[in-house]
This record gives structure tokens, C-alpha cells and sequence, in this order.
């Protein structure tokens, strides 16, 4: 039996029915895995779940083994079995490649568009105007090594800041939950919010006094998918139909997510989170607008992972050449990119 172990699952979203499983062999028929053990987010569907509540998983079930903490530990908990499948920042997953870590993701998870994205805020009339100001100074941020650090140290970079004044700005790792009350407590100069917590970022903004620095999709120049969900290639050779049934599934509620009214999408979250009994609020919901992930059903791209590659690189991190984007991900399980 897997080890209960803590992690966070990106997530956002829904879909319309295609055709799918139907004419495959099924994960039962082939004595693999159908129960896929998971973490989740308190407050959150994730795109699995919602998959599973609309129909779309077929005789896979997921079994929920606690909450997470980030992707950096999402990757360590599938590597070593303790979790079927997990979700991360695609940088982090490139990194963890690099270091001999099998991952292949399968379908997006989360990204950032116009509605739902990741930025850096600070208190109404503070100092803080700029990059330069940065110098010096805390800034809030979920995990280090994934997206909140990427993206931070983009922005400095063409803020014009040398590498020796980024490492004066201090990354302060902090739960989402507690980021807004550092912040407004001054224990933070700065804090992230968004990508997979843009809720929490909205709601930040409802109840007023903090104001946005910057945004990813500024920094990186258009909107885009962030993150994906993931299996162990030793996992989808052993496991090939259920990581089909899987992605499929996925990939169905993702395009129902960016095709349905925002306010079924919603509805149908609070009965998952109802239902569920892991006694949670559903009065964050109101704030979701959008999945952030950029392709139709999650489909993914060479440059969602090249250009984290090229980042990496850049920052000394990898080798030129040492990991490509193809070794990566497979759209082979996804309807959406046929």
C-alpha cells in the first residue's frame, strides 16, 4: 500500500463530450491500474476530479490521499510510487528530468491567460514601483524552484538588474493560504500570487490595500500552459490504457471547463466540493474565471517546455542540449491534438 504523503495539484477546470474510450481497450479488461491515488487541494477541483465526477475517467477511480505543498513535491512523490500521478510547473519538471527523473507528461494543468495568472503584489503606497526596489528585499513565493521563482527572476532581469543585485532580493517560501496576511502584516515586501491560486490572488484584491507589481504573461509575453500532469515512463509502459482512459478523461473536462458558462463550471465545482465530505469552503469559487491553460483540451506544446529549457540554460542550470522538449511530453493519449 503507497504511503500517505502531502502535495498540491494545479488546477482550475472542465469540458464537452467527445468520443473517446469507447472502441479502446479498457484499464479493467487489461488487469491494470484503475484506482489512481492522487493529492489534492482544499477548495480546488482539480481537472482529474472534475473528469471522474463528469464521466469521463470509465472505470478508473481516484483515490485522494491528502493535500500538497507544490510540484517540486509532487515529482518526488510519483517518482518514487507514493502517488500514481502529480502535476507540476513545467521548469520544475525539466529540471527533475535532468537529474535522472523519468517523468512524461500526458496533458495540461494549469497556465496563465487575461483571467488567471500569476503576479507579484505589494501594499497600497508602498516603495515598491520597480524591479530596483526589489533590492534588499523579501518576497513571498509558495515553493522555490518552480514557477514564482521563474517568473521573479525574469522580471528583475529586465528590470536590468545584475545577477549580483537578484541575489539581495530574499525568496521567502510561505503556504498561499498565509501569503496575503504576511503581506498585509509587513512580515513580506512582496508576495506572488496566482497561476494555480489565483483565487486566493483575487480575493486579495477584493478586500483591498494591496496592488499589482507585475504579471507572468507581461513578463513573458503572451499567455501560456504552465504546468501538465504527469506519469513515471515505467508507469504508462506497465499502465498504458489507464494513462489513456486517464488523459483522455482529462483532456475532455479541460475543454469542458473552457467551453462551459462560467457559471456551470462553478456549479458543478461546489457539488464535487460538497459532496467530497472533506469539510471545506466553497466561498472561493466565486473567483474562478478561467482554466489559464492555453491549447484546447490541454494539448501541449513543444515551446511550453523550450522555453523553460532555454531559460535553465541561461541561468546555468542545464547544459545546451542536455534535455529536449520531445523527451518531455507525448500528445499520443490526448483526442484533442488528432
Amino acid at each position: 500500500m503507497k504511503k500517505l504523503a502531502s502535495f498540491i495539484l494545479a488546477t482550475g477546470v472542465i469540458g464537452s463530450i467527445l468520443t473517446g474510450c469507447s472502441d479502446n481497450k479498457t484499464a479493467a479488461d487489461s488487469k491494470e491500474d484503475t484506482v489512481l491515488q492522487y493529492q489534492g487541494s482544499p477548495g480546488i477541483v482539480g481537472f482529474p476530479e472534475l473528469a471522474e465526477d463528469l464521466g469521463y475517467l470509465g472505470d478508473l477511480k481516484l483515490d485522494y490521499i491528502g493535500d500538497s505543498t507544490g510540484g517540486p513535491e509532487s515529482i518526488q512523490l510519483t517518482s518514487t510510487k507514493q502517488i500514481d500521478f502529480g502535476a507540476a510547473f513545467n521548469g520544475a519538471i525539466i529540471k527533475s528530468y535532468s537529474k535522472n527523473v523519468k517523468l512524461k507528461s500526458v496533458v495540461g494543468s494549469y497556465g496563465s491567460d487575461e483571467n488567471t495568472y500569476m503576479g507579484a503584489y505589494v501594499l497600497e503606497g508602498s516603495p515598491i514601483k520597480s524591479g530596483k526596489d526589489l533590492i534588499g528585499k523579501k518576497v513571498g513565493v509558495n515553493i522555490l524552484g518552480a514557477h514564482a521563482e521563474f517568473v521573479i527572476k525574469d522580471y528583475l532581469r529586465q528590470s536590468g538588474l545584475t545577477e549580483k543585485e537578484i541575489e539581495q532580493v530574499t525568496l521567502v517560501t510561505i503556504p498561499m493560504s498565509n501569503a496575503e496576511q504576511a503581506l498585509r502584516n509587513k512580515q513580506l515586501d512582496a508576495a506572488v500570487f496566482g497561476g494555480t491560486a489565483s483565487i486566493a490572488r483575487d480575493r486579495a484584491l477584493e478586500a483591498g490595500g494591496i496592488v499589482e507589481l507585475f504579471k507572468d504573461i507581461d513578463v513573458f509575453g503572451s499567455e501560456f500552459t504552465a504546468g501538465d500532469y504527469f506519469f513515471t515512463e515505467q508507469y504508462i509502459k506497465d499502465n498504458p490504457n489507464t494513462v489513456q482512459q486517464f488523459t483522455e478523461g482529462v483532456a475532455k473536462a479541460i475543454e469542458w471547463a473552457q467551453t462551459t458558462p462560467r457559471e456551470e463550471v462553478i456549479a458543478r465545482f461546489e457539488k464535487i466540493i460538497n459532496e467530497r465530505g472533506r469539510k471545506e469552503t466553497t466561498d472561493n469559487l466565486k473567483y474562478w474565471k478561467s482554466t489559464g491553460i492555453a491549447e484546447t483540451g490541454g494539448v501541449i506544446t513543444p515551446s511550453e517546455y523550450d522555453v523553460w529549457i532555454d531559460w535553465l540554460v541561461r541561468n546555468g542550470e542545464l547544459k545546451e542540449g542536455q534535455v529536449k522538449a520531445e523527451d518531455l511530453y507525448t500528445n499520443e493519449y490526448n483526442p484533442f491534438a488528432k
